[in-house]
């Protein structure tokens, strides 16, 4: 029974091992400027995981081989104490590791999350609610209009409470996708207005809270246009999977164009935009940021 056991433990881990290998179920093709940085580090850590939790099974299917039955010499396992030099030094090789996995997934998370956007950056402010996503734009003049909570009013479609009263705000528009120009740094400012919530794109290799109270800017730049699901990743209620939108990466000029429409036909064309690009990279565009300067 203890082989059995053993050869199981180890076909389990090579099917474990297999999942990942195959690449099948492995991340889609990353979109932004910070993708390779990420996926780099992802795939060191993978790694270094992997061989780790390979050796530990193989190990754990050896002791069961060797020590589950009594076998035809009757031999079994014994207790031990020990050994503190050995225990030292696995010890401290494994922190060493993995505190050194962590420093070095700590360094491409501060480049994005702890340095400004960069000038001139295109920028939306995101408003999250349950159940909908609010993408507000400044328009033409690229000025936001003033927003007051008491002037929010979902039943006028209000939702970021736009004070049209504001001569900035007569060209503002709030809509439930987020469009945004390729080859360009966009900037995103995102407020709840209930509870936590949490904007994630896979393909942007980005996941960032929506926290009440707070205003949380996060940054990137698309080198890639497409179209990608846009999902909050933060259980917030009852109808949280109905929580999902759409970024749409669009070429610079056209994203010009539509943030340069009146408000009349700016939804109209987001509209036409989300039937234009099918989900994900759009065949032919793989437009690379060097290549826009």
């Amino acid at each position: 029974m203890g082989r059995a056991l053993g050869v199981l433990i180890w076909l389990l881990t090579i099917g474990s091992v297999w999942l990942f290998v195959n690449g099948r179920w492995w991340l889609p093709p990353y979109i932004s400027e910070h993708g390779p940085a990420y996926d780099r580090q992802f795939m060191i850590t993978i790694i270094v995981v992997g061989l780790s939790f390979a050796a530990a099974q193989i190990g754990l299917g050896w002791a069961v081989w060797r020590y589950g039955s009594r076998g035809d010499r009757g031999e079994r396992a014994v207790y031990s104490h020990g050994n503190n030099r050995l225990e030292i030094i696995w010890t401290a090789v494994t922190a060493l590791i993995f505190i050194t996995l962590g420093l070095m997934g700590q360094r491409v998370w501060a480049q994005l999350h702890l340095n400004e956007a960069p000038a001139g950056s295109t920028k939306v402010h995101v408003v999250a609610q349950q159940f909908q996503w609010n993408f507000h734009y400044p328009g033409a003049d690229k000025n936001f209009g003033r927003t007051n909570p008491n002037l929010v009013k979902d039943a006028e479609l209000n939702f970021v409470g736009l004070d049209e009263q504001d001569a900035n705000a007569k060209d503002d528009q709030v809509v439930t996708t987020l469009a945004v120009p390729v080859g360009r740094p966009v900037e995103l400012t995102l407020e709840s207005k209930d509870v936590t919530h949490d904007l994630f794109v896979p393909e942007l290799r980005y996941k960032q809270d929506v926290v009440p109270g707070m205003a949380i800017k996060m940054h990137f730049t698309l080198t890639k246009e497409g179209r990608f699901e846009l999902a909050c990743a933060e259980l917030c209620g009852q109808l949280h999977y109905k929580m999902k939108s759409y970024l749409i990466a669009l070429p610079a000029n056209v994203y010009d164009e539509l943030v340069a429409l009146p408000q009349a036909q700016f939804q109209g064309r987001i509209t036409q935009l989300i039937k234009e690009y099918p989900l994900g990279i759009k065949q032919g565009a793989a437009t690379t940021t060097a290549a826009l300067r």
